[in-house]
């Protein structure tokens, strides 16, 4: 894969100072994601109180989310090679402030159907720049350093992410604990009265989402940013006489991978609130736990940039952050009280690496189909619709949210498997 800038004869010097504002406007994308995407966390609690849901049902909020990932990300590609890249991220921009928009009639409905078809175009609309930001990132510049790139992405993904926890959290969960206590007292028309009030908390959080995602469309429309083409030179002899993406072993593996981190992550923060609340902490207070977990991947994104590659490969950042997932969970699950908080919000700081290496092990030595492989890794967020439903169900036969935590343990030795073997299947 390769940049063209405005001139491609250009110096390599002048090509490497051109990095920087690709990369700033970029950044700024992870900052959307980062936002939007938390903001879930704290969408499950109160849509659960809003819309009188079981734990279960209130995951599906994770999974109207990350399922358009999967539905989404090959579309995705097949539109950036029509639109090309910065039109592509201006156009998912714009799909995304539509989604943000339909929480209005959402809330005035108190629809939690329509709140799922929001989230699934917002989804929609970040699957679009996902597929296009995540490869951009990883070719500009040398490989074996992608990761320190994707971990300063991170900084900005993660940064958002605990701004959401503490802006729409402090919203939308407001004396969350006091109303639930006085529902309990209300008859069935003041009670309907209290939950279309607390619906409304929503509306104009979303409306100024909305506004600052056109603002931003409108922006990097009009920008100059170099583009990404696929890669036109010979084939090199790991890929020679390849007709089909699903031909890279290493790149399906990785894929599944993906899936499995984006599912332990997501669950990571998006169960925080509850597992809080289950240990006894106010729900109000626990609400803000999602927060700590930012801290520790920020953490982690920063010991990224300095350790990678410098001291440690990506390879080997993986097989250490895999193992310490694997006694973290585990810890979480046998202990109880700040203890266990505090393990669970360590999980942030282990599992910032993984995003970071995964991805460019996966597309090593694709090619020309770094795009469409790129789509398939994206395809791999499903596991954020997939996973946080199931850890619902288990953690409810269990009774008990912290044994459902258990089903983290195969994800991150899945994730150990590819760090050790899968990573070079079929290379």
């Amino acid at each position: 894969m390769t940049i063209q800038t405005a001139n491609s004869t250009a110096p390599m010097n002048h090509l490497q100072r051109s990095y920087v504002f690709p990369l700033i406007i970029i950044g700024a994308l992870f900052f959307i994601f980062g936002f939007v995407t938390w903001a879930n966390s704290q969408l499950i609690p109160y849509l659960k109180i809003a819309c009188e849901l079981t734990d279960t049902q209130s995951f599906l909020v994770a999974t109207a989310f990350f399922a358009a990932y999967f539905i989404m990300a090959i579309p995705s590609s097949a539109i950036l090679k029509w639109t090309g890249f910065k039109k592509g991220m201006s156009l998912g921009l714009l799909v995304m402030a539509v989604g943000a928009l339909l929480f209005i009639p959402a809330a005035d409905s108190r629809s939690y159907s329509l709140f799922l078809t929001g989230l699934f175009i917002i989804g929609t609309g970040l699957a679009l720049l996902q597929t296009a930001s995540n490869p951009y990132v990883t070719v500009l510049g040398p490989l074996e350093s992608a990761a320190q790139r994707i971990s300063i992405m991170g900084i900005c993904n993660k940064t958002a992410g605990i701004l959401a926890v503490f802006i729409l959290g402090g919203i939308v969960l407001k004396d969350v604990d006091a109303l639930k206590a006085k529902l309990l007292t209300l008859s069935a028309t003041e009670k309907n009265a209290e939950l279309d009030t607390l619906a409304s908390r929503v509306v104009n959080p979303y409306i100024t989402i909305a506004i600052v995602l056109t603002i931003l469309a409108v922006i990097i429309y009009f920008l100059h940013l170099p583009d990404i083409n696929e890669e036109e030179e010979k084939d090199t002899f790991h890929r020679k006489g390849k007709t089909s993406v699903f031909q890279f072993p290493h790149l399906v593996l990785g894929a599944i991978a993906i899936f499995f981190y984006v599912g332990a992550e997501v669950i990571s923060y998006d169960t925080f609130a509850g597992f809080g609340e289950a240990l006894g902490f106010p729900l109000e207070k626990a609400s803000t736990f999602a927060s700590y977990t930012g801290y520790g991947l920020l953490l982690g994104y920063v010991t990224g940039i300095i350790c990678i590659p410098k001291y440690i490969s990506q390879r080997k950042a993986l097989v250490g952050s895999s193992v310490l997932s694997i006694l973290l969970v585990l810890l979480a699950i046998f202990t109880s009280g700040i203890t266990a908080i505090v393990c669970f919000a360590l999980l942030g700081f282990s599992n910032a690496v993984m995003w970071p290496a995964i991805w460019p092990l996966a597309i090593d030595g694709l090619g020309r189909f770094t795009k469409i492989g790129a789509a398939l890794l994206i395809m791999g967020i499903v596991g954020g619709a997939v996973l946080p439903p199931l850890y619902g169900m288990l953690s409810n036969a269990f009774d008990s949210k912290q044994m459902g935590y258990w089903l983290m343990i195969p994800c991150y030795l899945y994730i150990l498997y590819y760090s050790i073997k899968g990573y070079k299947t079929g290379m």
